[in-house]
């Protein structure tokens, strides 16, 4: 574990936030509702298919995002971004995609050799297996790590893409694929990297892959990883076996829905105690958390690599900036939700509450979430020792984000609101 952070992520994705001279109202928004980072998707020229994730020039800027009618050059008006967003307390993390390239990449003529191939001479495909069935991204050159007899060349390509994007403002990278990547390779730019950018964060994006491979990938340097939290059911048991083995390796981050996934207002039919019961859970569970633009607004349109424009941008009666912004207050506030605190997940009579109890390992405090699974029916809690769950009898206090108690009583009874979570943390000098 490399080092701890306040970790409360917005993801701005381009396609929809369109040109960087635009973004500001993007980034006021984020830093009012309490976030500290933004997490931009790739923002380089692309292929033919036009795919964020097909980068065919990674020195040169997607032109959807470039103003034209801006006084400053196209790399300036990033360094403008990035700036705007300091200023206002955000730090900008970007994806690093060094798994592969456009397949229409002028790269692949001049560096053949950077690249795997097939046996019939063509340029090798990255996949991946989504519920058993493989998926070739044909739009995608894969580059040899492993095997090229360039590796040097391939390296140094990249630890000049790396130091091109922190020029331009970039203090974090999300790294795209990375279980697919070398750990040597990781290890080598994380190292090299840190040595003249000591500040800079590298998080691992490792989501689908067994719990083992995780932790073989985060070994390698990484500050952060990502969780699969989203997926869960609030019952199974794997989510916690996969907490339990990487939480000493690196910490993770959570998320409600991504660019990646279907819009959590859609999945959910617009339930709006589903989307706080969500959004609370993730911001808790583990020392980070993040949350794609519009999730505030109840977006229902899914963000697309290829096909968003900001002219997807939904109109809606839907705002829970407020609530959001209250759930990262209390994130912030507390250390024991920015650490991978020792976790266990509690018996509750009533199999419709969830009981999560955390202990901080760089504090004194104790936490307990009673959360409602329920997002339709109001659940009842009782219990006749309270405090007992939370560390011997120590006085607790609620600092939940809404219909907050003045006082919490043993014996417990409480009637929750569909998909409503009330957290109690003991007194600071508390157990």
């Amino acid at each position: 574990m490399i080092r701890q952070e306040k970790m409360i992520i917005y993801n701005l994705f381009p396609l929809l936030a369109g040109k960087f001279s635009e973004w500001e109202e993007h980034l006021a928004r984020a830093a009012d509702m309490g976030f500290n980072w933004i997490f931009v998707n790739p923002i380089q020229k692309t292929g033919g298919s036009g795919s964020l994730y097909s980068i065919a020039d990674y020195f040169e800027l997607n032109p959807l995002f470039v103003d034209k009618e801006s006084d400053l050059a196209p790399d300036e008006q990033v360094r403008d971004m990035t700036a705007r967003a300091g200023s206002g307390g955000l730090r900008v993390m970007i994806d690093l995609v060094i798994n592969h390239c456009s397949v229409d990449s002028d790269l692949i003529g001049k560096h053949p050799g950077w690249f795997q191939w097939e046996s019939r001479g063509r340029v090798a495909h990255p996949f991946a297996d989504e519920n058993g069935k493989q998926v070739v991204w044909k739009d995608l050159a894969r580059f040899d790590h492993r095997n090229t007899a360039d590796r040097e060349g391939l390296y140094q390509y990249f630890l000049k893409v790396v130091k091109h994007l922190i020029s331009l403002g970039f203090s974090g990278f999300r790294c795209d694929a990375a279980y697919q990547v070398p750990r040597s390779l990781w290890e080598r730019l994380i190292r090299e990297t840190r040595q003249v950018h000591p500040n800079v964060l590298f998080f691992a994006e490792t989501l689908g892959n067994p719990p083992e491979l995780t932790k073989k990938t985060a070994t390698a340097g990484f500050d952060y990883i990502f969780n699969s939290s989203k997926w869960w059911d609030f019952r199974s048991h794997w989510l916690m076996k996969q907490y339990v083995l990487t939480r000493e390796i690196a910490p993770s981050i959570s998320f409600p829905e991504s660019h990646d996934t279907v819009r959590l207002c859609d999945e959910l039919g617009g339930n709006i105690a589903g989307m706080k019961q969500r959004y609370l859970f993730a911001a808790l569970f583990s020392a980070g958390v993040m949350m794609p633009i519009g999730f505030e607004f109840g977006f229902r349109k899914k963000l697309h690599v290829v096909k968003t424009r900001p002219g997807d941008w939904e109109e809606t009666d839907v705002d829970l900036s407020s609530f959001i912004e209250e759930v990262n207050k209390v994130k912030e506030a507390h250390i024991i939700f920015q650490e991978e605190a020792p976790t266990e997940m509690l018996h509750a009579d009533n199999s419709a509450i969830l009981l999560m109890w955390k202990t901080s390992t760089r504090s004194s405090r104790d936490a307990l979430l009673i959360l409602n699974k329920d997002i339709h029916n109001k659940q009842t809690f009782y219990t006749e020792d309270l405090h007992s769950l939370v560390g011997d009898g120590a006085p607790l206090i609620d600092i939940s984000p809404e219909y907050r108690l003045d006082s919490v009583n043993s014996p417990f009874h409480y009637d929750l609101r569909p998909g409503q979570g009330i957290l109690l943390i003991n007194r600071e000098g508390g157990k």
